[in-house]
């Protein structure tokens, strides 16, 4: 290598850093693109695009949504994982991120916590626990006395094995030694169908999908499965006031490829934070059953952390497989 060429790579190699922290500070220079796995017109959808909207204002370009279904929201994930750890593309990623490595461990990604990095918690939403009205149970203890006293256990269904509402039957049986027999469907609309015309006596809807039977009485809900009771049902007892540490919501949060440059996650997680607390925002969201998240980073990822060993032992002692 003559000394020219040396002296050519030697000025590159200097010249790198500050090319990468002009590029950083000039970011976003072009659209993002936040990327989703649900499909267009769901609820996960529609709240992520009010995400994109709120969180385009604060950077001062389009934030544009893609949805990429499928795979449990794996095929959106993957993209996301393989993507240029530059800004321009991330996940709106769900509580699915925490299951999937101990349901399906071939799908990517398989170390969330390494393949991805956590930027902002954007909401939970707990579930409801409905009953169709013929259900002799009057509330929590009530039903899982029901479920006892029924031959061979109470149905109860579930959006699909490995849906976190399936998962929480799961904790239910584990806490209280109640047996259930387990329905998934699907999704959640046909197991309401069911629900409704009395074929299927329990399930754990959002408060969402909850709302307009509650309503009109095609359902009753007798309790939460959130930390505590909600601002919109504060009548309706939370699971965990009967059996302590029966607790779960789904989540939707904001990450990153691995390796994206940390100003870049600070001002993502400043504008997903300036959403989050924005009370116009807040009220719309709330009302329709949602808790919005405050954490950053940090608070992402020992959420992200806990929901992985709290699922990951649950699956593997209760043998739960993806047929």
């Amino acid at each position: 290598m003559n000394g020219l060429h040396r002296r050519t790579l030697l000025a590159a190699a200097l010249a790198a850093p500050g090319i990468a922290r002009a590029q950083e500070a000039a970011w976003p220079a072009r659209p993002v693109t936040l990327v989703t796995g649900y499909p267009a017109g769901a609820l996960t959808d529609t709240a992520t695009r009010a995400a994109a909207e709120r969180i385009a204002r604060e950077l001062g370009q389009p934030v544009v949504v893609e949805n990429r279904t499928g795979a449990a929201a794996a095929i959106a994930a993957a993209h996301v994982v393989r993507a240029r750890p530059d800004g321009y593309t991330l996940l709106m990623g769900a509580a699915s991120l925490a299951i999937a490595p101990a349901l399906q461990p071939q799908l990517v990604p398989q170390d969330p916590l390494r393949e991805l990095a956590p930027i902002a918690h954007f909401y939970d939403t707990p579930f409801i626990l409905v009953l169709h009205p013929d259900v002799p149970a009057a509330d929590f203890a009530g039903f899982l006395d029901l479920a006892r006293r029924t031959p061979g256990g109470l149905t109860f269904g579930s959006s699909g094995i490995g849906a976190v509402n399936h998962l929480m039957i799961e904790m239910i049986h584990r806490a209280s030694g109640a047996p259930f027999v387990h329905v998934p469907y699907r999704g959640a609309a046909p197991a309401l169908v069911d629900l409704t015309a009395g074929r299927l006596p329990a399930f754990l809807a959002t408060v969402s999908d909850a709302a307009p039977l509650l309503a009109d009485r095609r359902a009753r809900a007798i309790a939460v499965t959130a930390r505590e009771r909600i601002a919109l049902m504060p009548d309706l007892p939370a699971m965990q006031e009967t059996l302590p540490g029966v607790q779960a919501s789904f989540w939707q949060a904001l990450f990153a490829p691995a390796g994206t440059p940390q100003p870049i996650i600070a001002r993502l997680a400043a504008a997903m934070r300036a959403a989050t607390a924005d009370p116009a925002f807040r009220a719309q969201w709330e009302a329709r059953g949602l808790v919005m998240g405050q954490g950053g980073p940090e608070e992402l990822r020992a959420l992200l952390t806990a929901d992985l060993a709290t699922w990951r032992a649950l699956i593997r002692e209760a043998g739960i497989r993806v047929e």
